[in-house]
């Protein structure tokens, strides 16, 4: 067997991304050495030609790709050279394979398998009536068969053999590469998807009323249709079919269009009918290959691709929403009070001070039949007054509109404990409450009771309390349990990591959860800085991480940057400038004849450095700039200024709403057909992509993002479905008369 030409993957990814080969090379050699891909986007810059964070995953993800495609390559060529049926022609074709589909097809006629009925025919020498056939149509199969006739051999007549030959001819058709690629592209353009009911129960018509009667081409299917199809059809509620057109709404692929399909094949295959004598043959085992094996691979690859492509846009959708969800304006440092509401079980409470220590957790009953109205309004009242209380986080579940009108009685009654309340999401706050991390963070208080402890801290930081809670159960995706759980939590801890390093993190006060989402950490390194942390006090420069065993030269490189120490030993270590970079610092203090403490800040001196002047072989002119702006605004906070939405007094519930009400909400969710907005009664409403902008919408995430605040009109209210239609144009509809 002849050696196997190495690809140039290098080359194919920079094509994609439209970079230089260059500059792929450079990052493909950091990732293999072990860099992050938030290092190699913050730290070397020069090195990858300024490759962004985007850049860099699309990279990742390609190169992946393309690495298991050559390893698969490498054992395609094996395994059928080791048969010695690997011809230069069919190397060249294996070689230029650029899909894992394509390769696999190729590979098809040769993967070893069970004994087919055509490997039979072929033992029993029926090959060569095949292509007498089909080599001329003028002869009379029933004829050239008599020839082949063998009795002793297992051919007892002529029709025997005409069957051999036919399923050579049929397994030859339905495992050449050009034909199902052909195949598949044409289904993929012209087929429909479509769908009706099969269970037609109160519960199914709710949920999947919409899809009863829906057809579209497969190729303009939106995502979420997809999705929302195929959780119907898990769900036994809907049948679903690819059909030829819109009015074969009960029809496969092959019906009632079966011909068009025979004819796309015998055109591939070179045939044409002209009355010969072995035409009726031919064209009978094309329509069994079509018929027992080509429609069903065909409707299986175009409906895997279709949920592959679905689920891919699900995926992003819901990473897109993870991240405006981390990145959501923190309150900061406040002592705040949380609460979770509810109503037999009473209102859980928790106060912590402006770490996050919690300082005092009750739980009080204002609602139901305890009804205990005026003694909460004074146990608020008290925990204000001494924990110094700033802030009131209300979970937004069960009962809090309610205990929205309990915050407003203590502050109507006792103006001057000046708190502000703010309704914050307790999604995935009942999961955090039974996790092992709160029971080892909150050992000495009740589970019913840390809910209210992770809401007071999420306001504070959303980004270092949500860390701690599986990105599936925060509650910003659809249908996420419905796609490769794999491959979603792939994206969802790419999405964390990002964040967490754009963000950075302190040494001094992050939990394990967080530490171990930054760069070049594991969970077992964070746990060790905690410890260490714990023993020895905090820590007063980045250098004493060095005194960890667990970590290593790498690791250190990988982290120092995005770990942050406040008041500690150097300026420096509060910034996002790396320790290796410190000596750039020096260069310029050293030319300035000034301290560190005279140029932090001093956007007027920095503005005034030539940054060529302290580059040198290591470090260039971007990283440079880099340092400069972070000097100007060391350790700042991408994330925008803390706002919150007010809710409308009065309106608490669904039936509450009245089509013209102008509300003001907080934006939950966004999909690629709307945003959903909690506007404050347990429900939250849907502005559909066609009322999200006067101006045409193609994709919602342009114009609104997860935590959002925006204002709403209510266009329409279903009390039957619990379903709020808003809007959020601004211009008048044209009347339709």
């Amino acid at each position: 067997m002849q050696t196997v030409e190495a690809i140039p993957i290098e080359q194919y990814i920079a094509q994609e991304l439209s970079v230089k080969p260059a500059q792929i090379w450079a990052a493909i050699k950091l990732l293999d050495e072990g860099a992050t891909i938030p290092f190699i986007a913050r730290y070397r810059k020069e090195a990858t030609g300024g490759l962004t964070d985007v850049h860099l995953r699309a990279l990742q993800d390609r190169l992946e790709y393309l690495r298991e495609l050559e390893s698969r390559r490498i054992t395609v060529l094996q395994t059928i050279g080791d048969q010695g049926r690997l011809t230069e022609k069919l190397k060249l074709q294996i070689n230029g394979a650029r899909t894992k589909q394509e390769l696999e097809d190729l590979y098809l006629p040769y993967k070893p398998r069970r004994l087919t009925k055509a490997q039979a025919a072929r033992e029993a020498g029926l090959e060569a009536l095949t292509h007498r056939i089909l080599g001329n149509p003028e002869v009379d199969p029933e004829t050239a068969a008599q020839e082949f006739v063998d009795v002793e051999g297992g051919i007892p007549d002529a029709a025997m053999a005409l069957l051999g030959a036919r399923e050579i001819f049929i397994e030859n058709l339905t495992e050449n590469a050009e034909l199902l690629k052909n195949l598949r592209e044409k289904a993929w353009k012209e087929l429909w998807l479509v769908s009706a009911p099969l269970n037609k129960s109160p519960e199914a018509a709710s949920k999947f009323a919409d899809y009863f009667g829906f057809s579209q081409r497969v190729c303009e299917v939106p995502s979420h249709r997809v999705m929302a199809i195929l959780r119907g059809q898990k769900e036994k509620a809907l049948k679903v079919n690819l059909a030829d057109n819109i009015y074969s709404s009960e029809a496969r692929i092959a019906a009632p269009n079966e011909g068009e399909w025979i004819q796309t094949v015998c055109l591939f295959a070179g045939v044409s009918f002209a009355n010969r004598a072995a035409d009726a043959w031919i064209r009978e085992s094309i329509r069994q290959a079509w018929k027992t094996k080509l429609r069903f691979k065909i409707e299986f690859d175009v409906m895997a691709r279709l949920r592959e492509k679905a689920e891919e846009e699900a995926i992003r959708v819901f990473a897109e929403n993870l991240k405006n969800l981390l990145l959501a304006a923190p309150a900061g440092p406040s002592n705040v009070l949380g609460v979770d509401p509810g109503f037999k079980n009473g209102v859980k409470m928790a106060a912590v001070n402006s770490t996050g220590k919690v300082l005092k957790a009750v739980t009080i009953y204002p609602h139901t039949s305890k009804n205990q109205w005026e003694v909460s309004i004074e146990v608020i009242h008290l925990m204000i007054q001494r924990y110094e209380i700033k802030l009131i986080a209300i979970g937004n579940g069960t009962a809090s509109r309610e205990t929205e009108k309990l915050i407003d009685a203590v502050r109507a009654k006792y103006p001057d404990d000046a708190v502000r309340r703010v309704v914050v999401s307790e999604a995935g706050a009942s999961v955090y409450s039974a996790s092992p991390l709160a029971s080892k963070e909150l050992p000495d208080l009740d589970v019913t009771l840390r809910g209210a402890v992770s809401i007071a801290r999420r306001l504070q930081d959303p980004l270092a309390e949500l860390v701690k809670i599986d990105p599936k159960s925060i509650g910003v995706g659809q249908y996420q349990h419905d796609v490769s759980q794999a491959r979603l939590a792939k994206m969802l801890h790419r999405v964390v990591e990002d964040c967490v390093n754009s963000v950075g993190v302190d040494m001094n006060t992050a939990s394990p959860a967080l530490l171990s989402y930054v760069s070049g950490l594991t969970a077992r390194l964070a746990e060790a800085i905690v410890r260490e942390r714990d023993a020895r006090g905090r820590f007063k420069s980045r250098e004493e991480l060095r005194r960890i065993p667990e970590l290593t030269n790498l690791a250190f490189q990988q982290a120092a940057g995005f770990l942050r120490i406040s008041g500690g030993d150097n300026p420096l270590d509060a910034s996002a400038v790396h320790p290796e970079s410190y000596p750039v610092v020096n260069r310029i203090l050293e030319a300035s004849g000034r301290t560190i403490g005279q140029i932090i800040g001093n956007r007027s001196f920095l503005d005034s450095l030539e940054p060529s002047r302290f580059t040198d072989e290591v470090f260039g002119p971007e990283t440079v700039e880099d340092i400069l702006e972070e000097l100007d605004k060391p350790g700042r906070d991408p994330r925008p200024e803390f706002t919150t939405a007010a809710f409308m007094e009065g309106v608490c519930e669904v039936k509450d709403l009245k089509p013209g009400m102008k509300l003001e909400g907080t934006v939950t969710n966004v999909a690629n057909f709307g945003a959903f907005v909690d506007i404050g009664v347990h429900q939250d409403g849907l502005v559909h992509i066609s009322e999200l902008a006067d101006e045409y919408v193609e994709n919602p995430g342009e114009f609104v993002r997860v935590g959002d605040i925006v204002r709403v009109m209510v266009l329409e209210v279903d009390l039957e479905r619990n379903r709020i239609a808003l809007s959020m144009r601004r211009k008048k509809r044209p009347s339709s008369r």
